[in-house]
């Protein structure tokens, strides 16, 4: 299985047999074909092996792919419509035979061309550079034109006579690049009704069945990294999903389980408050009447004296 580990762009273009790029921390590529026209990405053409590819600098890549496998993490990508692929340093793609058509565009960029500028921080709040591919953005006729026109704009910045003012404009060009992508992930997240609600239906019953399973004694209160692999999705499209379904984040959707079972257990009085809190996973029972303190506006021993006198 072919690795490559690109450490530079310069490396990347050259591999690829590209120009030098104009700037050894950026450079954007742009590739237009006869809307017949069909082109393998691979390598090595259709190779019947998978093509291993790391890169230590940004990656965002418009496609549209026909055919092929392309994996990220554990999931295949979901081949459908133009879509926006969006990868960090160190992030694992492979490939197999993958083939396109119509135009696509790259942008890569290094950590030292952002560095010390917002956007620096900012891009580290965008979730949709750590999802799977199979969670890459998928664009509607309308939003594939906005987003080729931010490139467009870019390439020719890009490619002009650059001066002290071509960066600035680059970047606010970038920024607004993924200000559209934003948008367009939660447009997406909202038109995913009935699949987000199969995601926390799935959600629950790991949470049920964990409960069930006494899990809870004996490996403690699961994570949200732990969910994630249970649903095999990453955690941040997990989070954003349940978020956008239920106003609550993932964390708030285990302590409202953990509290709805609490209630029926603080009634039992074989239970003291500390052994229910260690049931439910809770290392320490402050931790636990903090918790069900904070959704039910009352301690469990109020709790309980409020429903013994019922």
């Amino acid at each position: 299985m072919p690795n490559f580990n690109f450490k530079s762009i310069t490396e990347f273009h050259t591999h690829f047999g590209l120009k030098t790029p104009e700037n050894p921390l950026f450079s954007i590529m742009h590739s237009e074909l006869d809307p017949k026209e069909k082109v393998s990405c691979d390598t090595n053409d259709l190779s019947e092996d998978s093509i291993v590819m790391n890169c230590d600098f940004y990656a965002i890549s418009f496609k549209k792919i026909i055919s092929g496998e392309f994996v990220y993490g554990r999931t295949k990508y979901d081949c459908t419509n133009g879509s926006l692929l969006f990868t960090a340093p160190n992030q694992t793609v492979s490939f197999k035979g993958i083939v396109v058509s119509s135009e696509s565009y790259h942008i890569v960029f290094h950590k030292d061309y952002i560095r010390n500028l917002d956007i620096y921080e900012k891009i580290k709040s965008y979730n949709f550079f750590n999802y799977n591919v199979n969670e890459a953005l998928h664009l509607s006729p309308k939003e594939e034109l906005i987003i080729k026109d931010i490139f467009k704009n870019m390439k020719a910045e890009y490619h002009n006579n650059q001066d002290e003012f071509s960066k600035d404009i680059i970047i606010s060009q970038l920024e607004t690049l993924l200000k559209y992508a934003d948008r367009f992930y939660k447009r997406q997240f909202l038109n995913r009704t009935d699949d987000n609600k199969i995601l926390i239906t799935r959600f629950k019953d790991i949470l049920n069945s964990y409960f069930e399973q006494n899990l809870l004694v004996e490996e403690g209160i699961p994570t949200v990294d732990w969910m994630a692999d249970q649903l095999n999705v990453s955690h941040r499209y997990m989070s954003d999903t349940i978020k956008v379904e239920t106003g609550k984040t993932a964390v708030d959707q285990i302590n409202l389980f953990l509290v709805e079972e609490a209630k029926g257990m603080l009634l039992n009085p074989k239970l003291s408050i500390s052994e229910t809190a260690y049931q439910l996973g809770f290392e320490y029972p402050q931790y636990f009447t903090r918790v069900f303190k904070k959704k039910t506006g009352m301690s469990p021993k109020a709790y309980i004296q409020a429903h013994s006198l019922n």
